[in-house]
């Protein structure tokens, strides 16, 4: 199992930018992935951004692609996920999760281990 701590959520303006760590630590697989998903109140929690641990491939939601970058460094065994040209759609709160597999990485099952959340805001 993987015990994952999410940081970096906050309150910014529109067109601003936050970045969102998240520290992995116990049964770190090397090569599986982790990803980045986010949930805003009354609505499903959705796929954002996804990084294997094994080769930095990264994967993006079309609502983020070129706003958002993902990363990880594996001697921290953590993972970054740098938000730029914040909109207001982007409040939600972010969870960070982790699998020892790469299929399904655009999905809540690909995931086995889940952080406890932050909250993004993006408000004037």
């Amino acid at each position: 199992q993987v015990q994952l701590v999410e940081s970096g959520g906050g309150l910014v303006q529109p067109g601003g930018s936050l970045r969102l760590s998240c520290a992995a630590s116990g049964s770190i697989f090397s090569n599986g992935a982790m990803g980045w998903f986010r949930q805003a109140p009354g609505k499903e929690r959705e796929f954002v951004a996804a990084v294997r641990w094994s080769d930095s491939n990264t994967y993006y939601a079309d609502s983020v692609k070129g706003r958002f970058t993902i990363s990880r460094d594996n001697a921290k065994n953590t993972m970054y996920l740098q938000m730029n040209s914040l909109k207001p759609d982007d409040t939600a709160v972010y969870y960070c999760a982790a699998t020892s597999r790469v299929i399904l990485l655009r999905t809540r099952a690909g995931y086995d281990d889940w952080g406890q959340g932050t909250q993004v805001t993006v408000s004037s």
